[in-house]
């Protein structure tokens, strides 16, 4: 029996299993609540929990794989650490191109001479002199570098050396665009070393700190992460590519999905507490964004899954719409704690809820809290009153309770809005408690929330709900149709189509509403419909009616992502490419010097075999056992002087294996 644990720290939760690989069996798993000041607090209560229910003991683990939303949040909310960015033959005014001005913000930037042609021949000699110089100025306010040269994945030699010279006068972390991608686009290749150079300390504090969590319960197993793609890598790696992380948690879910439903195509939709991610199975693999992970506005060349992800969750903030005469609900984007969690965890809620139950009038913060967020330092004096708000929520408080002038809710806005507080409030996981579709927390909290938001009024002077019930009703519903509606826009946007907002078009909403007169409109998925996340239970059977397709929920659908984690493949790819500049002769580029050659089988036979020799290298690096490899030929040929000429060929290596343990 080889005991594998899987592991993946969500927005709200982080989930564990425990795996038999022999039996490909779940022996056990469990939830804990996501520590964000210290995720291997979380990680490890997950485990322990896990590991009790499947009566196994910790050291029996022979591996551990993780999947992350670290590198996908700290992109999205702008954090990470400060990097250099050196650019080798490129122009100041390549600064401008692919957003790196904006990126860079108060970071430096080391413009020096070099670079390739796109032959691979060298356009100028690297000032080293210069680099030297730039480098030992900029190094102390700095904690890595970023490499990129023009055309270094014709040839690297010039980024090798660059890095050569930069770990020895510096000794910190140095990144390579030719490691990250083999595509050219000099711009995004330098943003996307870039932001892989700010996320190394990040991710190497989470691997460091769940290792520690780990050893001191007796797990010493090797760790390895879930890359965007949805295959593994090992810890190692991970450290040194940490960018290839991007949308780990939500590509974890999609491998999860293919292995808990055996479906090979599929439309599948994960909820969580934050957000809904949707993408699609083809052939029983995530279909990857053809142009490279969207992360943060930045458009970056990591190969990632086509994910859209929408701010509708199970802790969406339920509120009243701004606009319009009768009142409407509105579900997010803003996050909050379910008043049911909050008021189990401080049960003096329910006194503050009954007092305002008890009044006759409705009042805009009723059945809304404040509680310490997860941020502690770097405070500023955001509007004055900011450190007496934070003080007077202690462990947590009703906003009525602060006694805010204009300037007081203008802090109290910023002060959630940098993530020193949180609000706590009315959530469709709340609703699902007052129905009886959720019964983990406080739901008789949650009932007097519902009541307190069914009688705020419209600007038509009418209530939001004749009750608590009917307003939980109509909050379970709107989340089924708008999750219906996002199930669908994705399916037409794999299609094709561009399908932003097409579901709330009259048409497509009489289809979704089944309106029948003279006409029948229908609108359907063509793909079965995979509900992924703890609620998918509660919502998904709703949301495939809507839909028009067949609902599949797995046994395990609440730690699909952590199921995903350990059941992936490593994967790792290389690319050689043949230009013939005459056709006439062949040049090979394979990760270094050109190679010149007389024939192009010779040329086809070098590239094939300094692919799969690299591809697996990687492989066995990121931590595959005894990988495969698969091949595939890709060339352009043009006809000039009615004479057929190859134009380039590109062979790509993929070597793929279960990881080692």
């Amino acid at each position: 029996m080889a005991i594998l644990l899987g592991v993946d720290t969500g927005g709200t939760f982080t989930d564990a299993v425990v795996y038999d690989e022999a039996a490909q069996e779940i022996l056990g798993k469990a939830k804990a609540l996501t520590t964000h000041q210290d995720l291997g607090a979380g990680v490890a209560a997950a485990v322990d929990a896990a590991l009790a229910a499947a009566d196994v003991a910790p050291g029996a683990v022979a591996l551990i794989s993780i999947s992350t939303t670290l590198a996908t949040n700290a992109l999205v909310e702008g954090h990470g650490d400060p990097a250099a960015l050196v650019l080798i033959g490129f122009q100041e005014a390549d600064l401008a191109r692919a957003g790196l001005k904006a990126a860079l913000g108060t970071d430096p930037s080391i413009i020096v001479a070099g670079g390739h042609r796109s032959d691979g021949a060298e356009a100028a000699a690297l000032d080293v002199a210069g680099l030297r110089s730039a480098v030992g100025a900029a190094a102390g306010g700095v904690t890595g570098f970023a490499v990129a040269g023009v055309f270094a994945v014709r040839n690297p030699e010039h980024e090798a050396r660059a890095r050569e010279i930069i770990a020895a006068e510096t000794g910190l972390p140095v990144t390579c665009s030719h490691e990250l991608s083999a595509r050219l686009g000099g711009p995004r290749r330098a943003l996307t070393t870039l932001l892989n150079a700010r996320l190394v300390g990040m991710i190497h504090r989470l691997i460091e700190g769940t290792e520690a969590r780990l050893a001191e319960r007796g797990i010493r197993a090797p760790v390895m992460v879930v890359k965007g793609d949805g295959a593994l890598m090992s810890a190692a790696v991970a450290r040194a590519r940490p960018i290839e992380t991007i949308l780990s948690g939500p590509a974890a879910s999609l491998v999860g999905a293919a292995h808990l439903t055996g479906r090979a195509r599929a439309v599948v939709a994960d909820i969580g507490g934050t957000t809904t991610d949707i993408a699609v199975l083809e052939g029983g693999r995530p279909r990857l964004a053809p142009e490279g992970a969207r992360v943060g506005g930045w458009l970056t060349m990591v190969e990632a899954v086509a994910m859209r992800t929408h701010g509708l969750g199970g802790d969406s903030e339920v509120t009243i719409a701004p606009d319009g005469l009768v009142a409407e609900l509105a579900l997010g984007p803003r996050r909050a704690a379910p008043i049911s969690l909050y008021a189990m965890e401080r049960p003096a809620a329910h006194e503050v809820l009954d007092r305002q139950l008890a009044r006759t009038r409705a009042e805009t913060h009723d059945g809304v809290f404040v509680m310490p967020g997860a941020r502690r330092a770097g405070l500023d004096t955001l509007e004055g009153r900011a450190a007496d708000i934070i003080g007077e929520v202690g462990v947590g408080a009703a906003v009525e309770s602060l006694s805010l002038d204009s300037r007081g809710r203008l802090a109290l806005r910023r002060l959630i809005g940098a993530g020193y507080l949180r609000r706590a409030a009315f959530t469709p996981t709340d609703a699902a408690h007052v129905l009886g579709l959720h019964g983990e927390w406080d739901g008789e909290a949650a009932a007097k929330a519902a009541t307190l938001l069914a009688r705020q009024k419209g600007n038509d002077g009418e209530k939001l709900a004749a009750d608590g019930p009917a307003l939980a009703r109509r909050v379970v519903d709107a989340l089924a149709r708008r999750s219906a509606e996002l199930a669908l826009e994705a399916a037409l946007g794999e299609d094709g189509f561009e399908a932003e907002g097409m579901a709330k078009r009259p048409l497509a909403a009489a289809a979704l509403d089944g309106r029948r007169g003279f006409a029948a409109p229908a609108l359907a998925l063509n793909a079965p419909l995979i509900g992924l996340g703890a609620s998918a239970p509660v919502y998904y059977p709703m949301v495939a009616r809507i839909a028009g397709a067949e609902a599949v929920i797995p046994e395990d659908a609440d730690v699909a992502n952590a199921v995903g984690a350990v059941v992936g493949r490593v994967e790792a790819k290389a690319e050689a490419l043949i230009l013939s500049p005459d056709g006439d002769r062949f040049e090979v580029m394979a990760g270094g010097a050109p190679v010149q050659m007389e024939t192009l089988a010779e040329a086809k036979a070098l590239a094939e075999t300094r692919a799969r020799e690299e591809a697996l290298k990687r492989a066995e690096a990121a931590g595959a056992e005894t990988p495969e490899v698969r091949v595939a030929w890709d060339e352009k040929r043009a006809s000039v002087e009615a004479r057929e000429t190859l134009v380039e060929a590109r062979v790509t290596a993929v070597a793929s294996g279960r990881p080692r343990f």
